[in-house]
C-alpha cells in the first residue's frame, strides 16, 4: 500500500480532527469514543490510530484547531490598514463564533484544569490571543488615536485583557444557549453593552 505523503498525512489529521471535533461538540468530550470518531470520519479504526494515539491525543488536537483558528483571525485583523478599533475587534472575533466550535472550546477549558497538556495547549493558544489582541490595539492607537508607540504599548495592555475576557464570555454564552446539534455561526448577542465595556477601558489614561 503507498505511503501517504506529508500533505496527505496532515490533511487526514484534519480530517480526523474535525470529525471529532463533531462528535465533541455533539456528544460531549466524556461520552464520545473513539468508535463515534470512527463512524464520524468514514476511517477505518486502523487510520485513526495511525495518526492519533488515543482519545486523549485527538482532545488536544481539537484543542489546538478551535483556539488556532481565532488567533488567525486575529493576525489577519492586526495586518489591516487602518487597524480596527477594539469595539470593532470584538464585534468581529463575537460575529465569527461557531457555536460547536464553542461548546468544544468551553470543554477545553475544564479539561485544561485536570489534564497538564490540555492545560498547556489552551494556556498558549490564549496567551497568543492576547498578544495579537494588544498588537492590534496598540497599532490602532498609534495610527488612529496617535499615541506615541511607548504609551500605546502600555494603554493597549488593559484594553486588550478587557477584550479578551469579553469575548471568552461570549464563547461561554454561545456555548450554553446553542442547541447541541446547532453548527450556524451566532453573531453579537448585546454589541453595545460589549462596546461600552471595551470603551470604558479605552478612556483610561496610560
Amino acid at each position: 500500500m503507498p505511503r501517504l505523503t506529508d500533505a496527505r498525512k496532515e490533511l487526514r489529521r484534519t480530517q480526523i480532527a474535525e470529525a471529532a471535533l463533531r462528535c465533541f461538540a455533539r456528544n460531549g468530550l466524556a461520552r464520545t469514543s473513539i468508535a463515534d470518531i470512527i463512524a464520524e470520519s468514514g476511517l477505518s479504526a486502523g487510520s485513526i490510530y495511525a495518526h492519533y494515539r488515543d482519545k486523549a491525543d485527538l482532545v488536544r488536537a481539537t484543542a489546538r484547531e478551535v483556539l488556532a483558528r481565532r488567533a488567525d483571525a486575529l493576525g489577519e485583523y492586526a495586518a489591516e490598514q487602518p487597524p480596527p478599533g477594539p469595539d470593532e475587534l470584538l464585534d468581529r472575533l463575537v460575529a465569527a463564533i461557531d457555536p460547536a466550535a464553542a461548546r468544544v472550546g468551553v470543554q477545553t477549558w475544564s479539561e485544561a484544569t485536570t489534564d497538564p497538556v490540555v492545560r498547556d495547549v489552551v494556556t498558549d493558544m490564549t496567551d497568543r490571543m492576547r498578544a495579537m489582541l494588544h498588537d492590534c490595539v496598540t497599532a490602532w492607537l498609534i495610527e488612529v488615536e496617535h499615541h506615541d508607540p511607548a504609551g500605546a504599548r502600555e494603554h493597549a495592555a488593559p484594553i486588550a485583557h478587557r477584550v479578551m475576557a469579553l469575548y471568552q464570555a461570549e464563547l461561554l454564552y454561545a456555548a450554553l444557549r446553542s442547541p447541541t446539534g446547532s453548527t450556524e455561526p451566532t453573531g453579537p448577542t448585546e454589541p453595545d453593552q460589549a462596546a461600552e465595556s471595551t470603551e470604558s477601558t479605552e478612556e483610561t489614561p496610560s
